[in-house]
């Protein structure tokens, strides 16, 4: 996973911009109501289901385990067509929703950075988006009674920390990718 992750560093990175897009877009309309919020949420998770699963994809000759980064974007992909069927959610089931698919995305995002740690330094902004996003989870697990308005600033927030780190990772991983490289082959496999 450490080459082939190297190597499609611009998946991170997309998955960065996508996940700063959605936050400002929460900041930027914080009066959402709970339908809006809903397919906001769906088209983002859908969308960074998405990216993870065509990066874990596109590892899949390396004959490493590419199967946290698979799992995480399955997982992404199943929010948002769930989000989407059941339009008609309570806030509540709302909540627990996002905040299980939170919790879910910060456990595999860490057992990645793990598998990272043997071949990069930087590995912590990996890490770190993973705490936050379990405690996101974790957060909205506890407080459920919490009003949309701080829940519409809580995930934006969320989503544009992690947004900046997973754009770090990224940039990070693309030097490690070029300095690994014999001249040449990086530009027939970039």
């Amino acid at each position: 996973m450490d080459f082939v992750m190297a190597r499609n560093w611009w998946a991170l990175v997309l998955r960065g911009i996508v996940a700063i897009l959605f936050g400002v877009m929460a900041f930027a309309w914080p009066g959402l109501t709970l339908g809006a919020l809903v397919l906001l949420f769906a088209a983002y998770a859908f969308v960074d289901g998405a990216f993870a699963v065509a990066a874990a994809a596109s590892g899949r000759t390396g004959g490493t385990p590419w199967w946290a980064m698979l799992l995480e974007g399955l997982i992404g992909i199943a929010a948002g067509i769930a989000t989407v069927a059941w339009p008609g959610l309570t806030a509540l089931a709302l909540l627990y929703m996002i905040a299980g698919w939170a919790v879910a995305t910060g456990v595999l995002q860490i057992v990645a950075a793990i598998r990272l740690r043997r071949e990069i330094e930087g590995e912590w902004a990996l890490i770190l988006s993973g705490v936050l996003s379990i405690l996101l989870g974790v957060g909205l697990a506890i407080m459920p009674g919490a009003g949309a308005l701080a829940v519409v600033w809580y995930i934006g927030a969320y989503a544009i920390a992690s947004g900046v780190l997973l754009i770090m990772l990224g940039i990070r991983l693309r030097g490690w990718f070029r300095k690994t490289q014999p001249q040449g082959v990086e530009a027939r496999l970039a």
